[in-house]
């Protein structure tokens, strides 16, 4: 049962009572009409739900929020009001300017009270064209400014003067009690005027639980509004929105909805050169089901009988990485689909599908666009290690945001039954790099420079040098106690031969050898043993 009343908090009751005493204020100047105040939308709508919030915004029905916050200033310097608070209890105001391309419609004004962060603004009306999704402001009444909300509860007002909630809706306080998301206004014109509006209906229906209106529904997935969503809202906007679905509560169900509603390539496309082959979403439910499974897992419970646990522990170890694993598994649809062989323009090779589609379509930054790129092009490697691994064949290892998106990936191609033989064997990967040290290797910096080494072997720098520099890391993997870079010069000038004759596959590995005796530190590593009893030892695979 959702209250129609709201406790307030010993500092809201504060704010409430120094908002109303300066309304009053502003009521006996000569010429000013005393405004009536209403926090608004998601404060109440938290309120409402149980939860607080340190964000209020103040809508104020007959002046700009500026003019409220200078005439705010103004009473705190009356000594009736120095009585009553202290000087500090009001911040400096900031103006922030209306910014469309960032969905902040109307100027409005920013402050601390009472160490509260409070946005001061205007009740308006606003008037949308075919061509823009930026509408005509102008002041409205409390109705209007409810009804030009995205949602129904987050339409919502809490009266300062009367201490009630408002439903000018006529149907916010029923919405929440029945979990609905839905628009105060006709669904398809609510797009329509600002197709935003349709992640934000996604984005507040995996934050608060809800599932969205069926005609609500029916509109986001009409063919007009993808269109509008894909060319008037910016890419920037849109990754600022799936960003914040990335880092909320539940991911699942954002991505759930994005699928079923036929968005994806809406959201993550490149809209400037879109490729041939469209991305395959046909079995993507299962990578967004498995995510979730490993979501849910229970870490602490690191058992080999329980790999998604395991997996949790190693992989997902701070929020940083659970964003990422969704990030990664929302394009996994990308992850098959091939472009046109890597031509150089200007001296940079052509991005993965993927990484394409997170940079155009979502506007990702570049480290976040590099790792998606790395897991795409590295994705069949990875999983031919780890199958060689499992097999007793030679592991190595990659940055663990690959891995990620190897599992995910691979758990969407494999049938339902094959699944959990899957999981096992990417937790026995993962369990003996770990027994091996080995999860934060990809770090592992080469003892010496290129240049340095180029000097040292009296060698002019060229393509040579990047191999030479992967045979000093592997030196140093099996040699972990030595720092002195002229033994990892000896190492490879004793191997020039194989840089002359241009060697192609110079990657890590971990293989049973006798040929490269680790160090005593190597040794102990080394010596731990898989779940096969396999004594791991390090070389160079030439």
């Amino acid at each position: 049962m959702v209250p129609k009343t709201i406790r307030l908090s010993e500092q809201e009751s504060t704010l409430r009572q120094l908002l109303l005493d300066v309304s009053d204020y502003i009521g006996s100047l000569d010429g000013c009409s005393r405004p009536v105040l209403r926090f608004t939308g998601g404060w109440v709508r938290d309120k409402l739900l149980g939860s607080g919030s340190q964000d209020i915004d103040i809508g104020i029905d007959c002046m700009t929020g500026f003019k409220f916050g200078t005439l705010m200033h103004q009473y705190l310097e009356q000594p009736q009001a120095q009585a009553k608070y202290p000087r500090s209890v009001l911040g400096k105001l900031a103006k922030i300017a209306a910014n469309p391309e960032k969905s902040k419609h109307l100027e409005t004004v920013a402050t601390k009270i009472i160490g509260l962060d409070i946005d001061l603004v205007n009740l308006r009306k606003e008037t949308y064209t075919e061509e823009s999704r930026n509408p005509r402001m102008e002041f409205g009444t409390p109705e209007d400014d409810a009804l030009r909300r995205d949602a129904t509860v987050n339409a919502l007002f809490y009266n300062l003067d009367k201490s009630e909630v408002e439903d000018l809706t006529g149907r916010g306080l029923e919405d929440m009690k029945r979990c609905v998301l839905k628009t105060p206004l006709s669904p398809y014109q609510t797009f329509k005027d600002d197709p935003l509006r349709v992640l934000r209906a996604i984005r507040f229906a995996s934050r608060l639980g809800y599932r969205i209106d069926e005609e609500d529904e029916r509109a986001m997935g009409d063919g007009d509004i993808r269109d509008a969503l894909k060319l008037k809202i910016t890419r920037e906007r849109v990754g600022i929105e799936l960003t914040k679905m990335f880092k909320g509560p539940n991911q699942h169900q954002a991505l759930q909805l994005i699928d079923r509603l036929g968005l994806y390539d809406t959201i993550f496309t490149d809209i400037e050169s879109s490729p041939s082959t469209p991305a395959n979403t046909g079995s993507w439910r299962r990578a967004y089901d498995q995510a979730r499974a490993f979501d849910q897992a229970e870490p602490e419970k690191y058992e080999p009988d329980h790999p998604m646990n395991v997996i949790k522990h190693i992989l997902l170890r701070n929020s940083d990485d659970t964003y990422h694993m969704w990030l990664l598994c929302a394009l996994v649809p990308w992850a098959r689909v091939t472009i046109p062989a890597p031509a150089k323009t200007k001296g940079k090779v052509s991005l993965t599908s993927a990484a394409k589609a997170a940079r155009e379509g979502i506007k990702a930054d570049n480290n976040t666009v590099k790792t998606i790129d790395s897991a795409a092009m590295h994705l069949d490697q990875i999983i031919q290690i780890k199958d060689d691994t499992v097999s007793e064949g030679p592991p190595t290892t990659s940055p663990l945001k690959r891995k990620q998106e190897s599992v995910t990936r691979e758990a969407q191609e494999s049938p339902t039954e094959e699944c959990q033989t899957l999981l096992k064997s990417y937790a026995t990967w993962l369990s003996t790099l770990k027994d091996l040290e080995l999860l934060e290797v990809y770090q592992l910096k080469p003892l010496l420079t290129g240049n340095k080494l180029s000097e040292a072997l009296g060698e002019k720098p060229g393509p040579w040098m990047s191999k030479a520099l992967e045979m000093v890391v592997a030196w140093q993997l099996r040699n972990p106690d030595e720092k002195d870079p002229e033994a990892a010069v000896a190492e490879v000038m004793s191997r020039k031969k194989d840089l002359a004759h241009g060697i192609h596959d110079l990657n890590l590995r971990l293989r049973a050898s006798e040929s490269h005796p680790p160090s005593t530190k190597a040794n102990r590593t080394v010596r731990n043993r898989s779940k096969h009893g396999d004594r791991q030892t390090l070389r160079l695979d030439p």
